[in-house]
C-alpha cells in the first residue's frame, strides 16, 4: 500500500482514505472532517450550512421554473388570456414591490413577486399581441436562452466558450452563405440599431483608415444617404460617430415607402455640390412602419457608380433569404457592402438575437481590434483565430447565438421557411379581409412586407366628405381603441402618424405560429372596440 504525507496538511493519502484541504476521501465518498467542520463554524461558515443553501438555490429555481412554465409559458400564450392587465406606473410601483432594502428577502417571497411580475407584465408570445416587429413563443428558443444563461459566458475568446465561439461560426456561416457573402464575416451584435452603427463605422474606416489611430480631426464633412423611411438607428449612429446628424441625407421614397433609385443619384449630386463627401448608403430591406424593401440592385448600381459603401437594413425583413419563394425580394443583396439581420424579429427567436454582416472578410478585425494582451494572448496554446472578440467594439459578450442554434436544429432549414412563409400569407389573408369589410381602409393595398397598415373608420364618420376636420376626427380614432384594447387586454396593435398620413394602425404579423383565425380576430376585435365611437 503506498503512504505518503505532505507536512503542510494540504492533502495526505494512507490506504483507501485521502485528505485535501481538510475533506476525506474514503473510498470515493467525501467526508468533512471534524477539524475543517470547526474551522469553518468558527468563521461562520458552515460546510454543512452551504450544503441546505445549494439545496435551497435548487429548491428555488425548481419553484420559480414552475411558476414561469405555468405563468409566462402555459398561460400567456392561450388565447382565452389576458396579452397584459395594464396598471398605470404610480400604481403599478404600489402593487408590486420592487424596492432593494438592507435586509434580504427571502425565497417564498421572491417567488410570490415573481408571480406579480409575470401578472402584470406584456405577453409578447400570446396569439394576440401585434404590437411590436418581435413576437411568439418557441420552446427550443426559450430553451436556448434558459441555457445560456445558466452557463453564463462571454463570446469573446474560445478559451471560455469553445461550443459557443463554433456554434456562432456555424449559425453565421449559414446566414452569410444565404446572403450572399461565402467569403465575409460576421458577428452578433446587441440589437440591429448596433449593426447598423457598425456598418457606419466600417464603411468610414473603409474610406478614411485613418480614423480609427487619428480621429475625425482633417477629414471632410462625411454625410450618410439613406431613405426618408429608414430606422432612426442611422440617424443615432451618426451622431455617436461624430458625423452628425444634419449629415444623414434623407432621400425621397415612393408611396409604397421604398427609396427612389433617382432621387439617390439626385441626392448625392447636391451633398457634393454643398461641400459633403458622401460615403455609404444605407437601404432598407423591410422597412419599420411599411415594411417595404428598397430596390437593392439600382441602389448598389448607384452606390458602385460611385464608390460608396453600400449597408442593407434587413434587421426586420431579412429573414426572407431563408425562403426561396419570398428571397427575390431582396435580390441584390449579394451586392451590398454590409447587411443587418435580426433572428429575433421575423425568426421569433427569444430577444436578443441580431447579427452585423460583411462581404469583406477582414475589416471588422481591422477596424475594431485593439490587441488586449491580457485576453488576446497570440501565444496561447490553441488557434487564436477562434478568439472572435477583438472584431466586436463591446469586451464581454452575451452569447446570442445558442437560442437561434437550438431553433434552427430543431426546425431545419426548410421548417424555418414555412414559418417565415405563414407569415406572409396570414398578412396577405387580413389584407384580403380588410379590403372587403366596412369600416376599414388600407394604407397600402398590396403590402411587401408582413407590416399591414390601415384605418379603421367608425360608423360615426362613414359616409361623410373627408376634409381636415373629418381627417382630425379620424386622426382620434385608432389612439382610443388601442386604449381599450390595452385596458381590457384582449390585444395589442400599434398605431402612427407617417408623414401627412394621420393615425393608422399598424397591425405586424411577426408570430411564426400565427393562424388565419387569429387575423379574423384582429378585425372582429376592432370592430367590437370601435362600434361606438
Amino acid at each position: 500500500m503506498a503512504s505518503h504525507n505532505h507536512t503542510n496538511g494540504v492533502h495526505t493519502q494512507n490506504g483507501n482514505a485521502r485528505t485535501t484541504n481538510g475533506f476525506s476521501e474514503v473510498n470515493g465518498h467525501v467526508v468533512k472532517s471534524k477539524a475543517t467542520k470547526r474551522h469553518l463554524e468558527a468563521n461562520g461558515d458552515s460546510v454543512d450550512g452551504k450544503e441546505i443553501k445549494r439545496e435551497n438555490g435548487r429548491k428555488f429555481l425548481e419553484d420559480l421554473v414552475h411558476i414561469m412554465l405555468k405563468g409566462a409559458v402555459e398561460d400567456a400564450t392561450k388565447s382565452s388570456s389576458k396579452v397584459v392587465e395594464f396598471v398605470h406606473p404610480a400604481e403599478l410601483e404600489q402593487r408590486i414591490d420592487l424596492k432593494v432594502k438592507d435586509a434580504p428577502c427571502d425565497d417564498s417571497r421572491l417567488l410570490e413577486i415573481s408571480k406579480d411580475i409575470i401578472r402584470y407584465s406584456v405577453k409578447s408570445g400570446h396569439p394576440y399581441f401585434f404590437n411590436q416587429l418581435f413576437g411568439g413563443f418557441d420552446a427550443h428558443g426559450l430553451g436556448g436562452a434558459w441555457l445560456t444563461d445558466a452557463l453564463n459566458s462571454s463570446q469573446y475568446t474560445y478559451e471560455v466558450a469553445p461550443v459557443f465561439t463554433l456554434m456562432e461560426k456555424a449559425v453565421l456561416g449559414e446566414m452569410l452563405r444565404l446572403i450572399g457573402f461565402p467569403d465575409g464575416d460576421a458577428i452578433f451584435c446587441p440589437g440591429g440599431s448596433v449593426s447598423n452603427m457598425y456598418a457606419i463605422n466600417l464603411a468610414r474606416y473603409q474610406k478614411y483608415p485613418q480614423v480609427k489611430e487619428s480621429g475625425l480631426f482633417g477629414l471632410p464633412k462625411l454625410c450618410i444617404l439613406t431613405s426618408e423611411k429608414s430606422h432612426y438607428s442611422i440617424r443615432k449612429g451618426a451622431a455617436l460617430l461624430g458625423i452628425g446628424m444634419n449629415n444623414v441625407v434623407m432621400v425621397k421614397a415612393d408611396r409604397q415607402g421604398c427609396m427612389i433609385p433617382g432621387q439617390l443619384e439626385a441626392a448625392i449630386h447636391s451633398a457634393k455640390e454643398q461641400g459633403m463627401e458622401p460615403f455609404m448608403v444605407n437601404a432598407t430591406a423591410g422597412t419599420t412602419v411599411m415594411g417595404a424593401y428598397d430596390p437593392l440592385e439600382p441602389i448598389a448600381d448607384v452606390c458602385e457608380k460611385f464608390g460608396l459603401w453600400l449597408h442593407v437594413d434587413g434587421a426586420w425583413g431579412g429573414a426572407v433569404l431563408l425562403s426561396e419563394k419570398l428571397r427575390h425580394r431582396m435580390a441584390g443583396a449579394h451586392r451590398a457592402d454590409s447587411l443587418s439581420w435580426n433572428p429575433h424579429k421575423m425568426m421569433g427567436a427569444p430577444l436578443q438575437a441580431a447579427a452585423f454582416f460583411t462581404r469583406h472578410k477582414t475589416i471588422l478585425a481591422e477596424a475594431h481590434s485593439a490587441h488586449a494582451q491580457y485576453l488576446f494572448q497570440q501565444d496561447k496554446f490553441y488557434d487564436v483565430s477562434y478568439d472572435t472578440g477583438d472584431k466586436s467594439v463591446q469586451c464581454g459578450r452575451k452569447v446570442d447565438v445558442l437560442k437561434v442554434w437550438m431553433m434552427w436544429k430543431a426546425k431545419g432549414t426548410l421548417r424555418f421557411a414555412q414559418d417565415i412563409e405563414n407569415l406572409f400569407n396570414c398578412a396577405h389573408y387580413l389584407t384580403k379581409k380588410l379590403a372587403n369589410t366596412e369600416g376599414f381602409r388600407l394604407v397600402l393595398r398590396e403590402p411587401q412586407c408582413t407590416n399591414v397598415c390601415f384605418w379603421y373608420i367608425p360608423p360615426s364618420l362613414r359616409g361623410q366628405e373627408e376634409t381636415t376636420e373629418w381627417w382630425q376626427k379620424q386622426a382620434k380614432v385608432a389612439p382610443l381603441i388601442k386604449r381599450r384594447m390595452t385596458e381590457q387586454g384582449t390585444m395589442l396593435v400599434g398605431y402612427q402618424p407617417d408623414g401627412n398620413l394621420s393615425n393608422f394602425f399598424r397591425m405586424v404579423v411577426s408570430n411564426i405560429y400565427s393562424t388565419e383565425q387569429d387575423m379574423d380576430f384582429v378585425v372582429s376585435e376592432i370592430q367590437r372596440l370601435g362600434q361606438d365611437l
